[in-house]
């Protein structure tokens, strides 16, 4: 069961981050801004926002087989469609509806996980779940971006389509529902009624979303357009990053299980990510050779709180709410996500990159006495 969410994840992922690798050939080939091709990367994202709690809806309702079959079998049919159109906008909407299809994935992968495992080690296993987001995003940076550099952008598009298509035919092997109540025999009350704790982890991911997403968009355009790397050696670097951002993840998971908490792990992270954005901005800011691990370690950073956030919001809310709740966590950390590759990409066009890091230091800082410790519960 594990296996089988986590590799839906990231075919997902892979659907959703992939056009951002696509930037430097929309702008170098196809002679759109930077801004311009943030908005074609940020469709993805903007088709994820807009779907998220109704698939979360739909979870709750016919369960999370039915959800992962309809959603990554419509992911794989945009994503062939996707290979066939013409001009930007034609590209941005159909990219937009891939996205919307591969959101289907981010509550129902999720769920198996919080369903099939006890508490005390369901942060290790979310943690697992959730290296399939930067895993997706390294499988992305080292076969999309170059595909596309050599053979062009519909090319390219394969990769995501076909990932999809594959990790359709695992669930349909692996997975089965997780046991849950009777209809009708856990009525379990609003959670979003109780108090602001679910709503306080919303917004702190929301924060912590900007830098993780300026990051993963971008990093791979800096090292070929500021540094000079070529396609396939930029890619490899950010491959690598998101493979030890991935272990990170699940370290983070661990951590969670050993101390009993998510939340105290989540302050820790999101202090981590200011500072490894910081100092990030300066080194990139004076052409510092030691920039280049440093976004690597800012990579490693700024994606460790996901998981911890995630099943935060799993455990509080319930098996009756749970598939809507992280649908609403998942919908607000893609509303601000799909805004800052067109923001930050005309804040890179203004200012250059390193402004843009080190402002992006800023969220996580603020983030960081937002979350509830004090309000968490004993994990169950």
């Amino acid at each position: 069961m594990l296996a089988a969410s986590t590799l839906a994840q990231g075919a997902a992922a892979v659907m959703i981050h992939g056009p951002a690798f696509l930037i430097p050939t929309l702008h170098d080939r196809e002679g759109l801004s930077l801004a311009q091709a943030g908005v074609v990367a940020a469709a993805p994202t903007v088709g994820v926002m807009l779907t998220l709690v109704l698939w979360g809806l739909v979870v709750d309702r016919r369960g999370e087989r039915f959800v992962l079959l309809v959603g990554l079998a419509a992911t794989a049919v945009v994503g062939a469609l996707a290979t066939f159109v013409g001009g930007t906008v034609l590209l941005a909407l159909t990219l937009l509806l891939a996205g919307a299809a591969a959101a289907s994935t981010g509550s129902a992968s999720g769920r198996v996980v919080v369903g099939w495992f006890p508490p005390e080690r369901r942060g290790l296993a979310m943690g697992v779940r959730q290296m399939a987001q930067p895993a997706g995003v390294g499988i992305a940076a080292v076969s999309i971006a170059v595909v596309a550099e050599r053979h062009g952008i519909a090319a390219a598009l394969w990769v995501p389509t076909v990932a999809a298509a594959l990790a359709a035919l695992l669930v349909a092997a692996v997975v089965v529902d997780p046991p849950r109540p009777a209809p009708g025999a856990d009525r379990t009350p609003n959670p979003y009624r109780a108090d602001s704790y679910l709503a306080r982890i919303h917004g702190v991911s929301v924060l912590l979303v900007v830098p993780q997403f300026l990051v993963w968009t971008f990093a791979f355009a800096w090292l070929v357009q500021d540094r000079d790397w070529s396609a396939a050696a930029a890619g490899g670097l950010v491959a690598g990053a998101q493979v030890a951002g991935a272990l990170g993840r699940i370290a983070a998971g661990w951590l969670s299980d050993v101390v009993g908490a998510r939340l105290r792990p989540l302050r820790w992270v999101a202090v981590g990510a200011g500072v490894s954005m910081g100092v990030l901005g300066v080194a990139a800011g004076l052409d510092s050779a030691v920039a280049v691990p440093l976004v690597v370690l800012a990579t490693v950073v700024t994606v460790a709180d996901n998981g911890l956030a995630f099943t935060a919001v799993a455990e509080r809310s319930g098996p009756s709410w749970s598939g809507r709740a992280l649908g609403t966590q998942n919908t607000a950390q893609y509303l601000a996500a799909s805004a800052v590759p067109p923001v930050a990409g005309a804040m890179v066009a203004a200012w250059g990159y390193a402004a843009a890091f080190g402002l992006a230091a800023l969220f996580p800082l603020l983030a960081a006495p937002l979350v509830p410790v004090r309000e968490e519960h004993e994990l169950s």
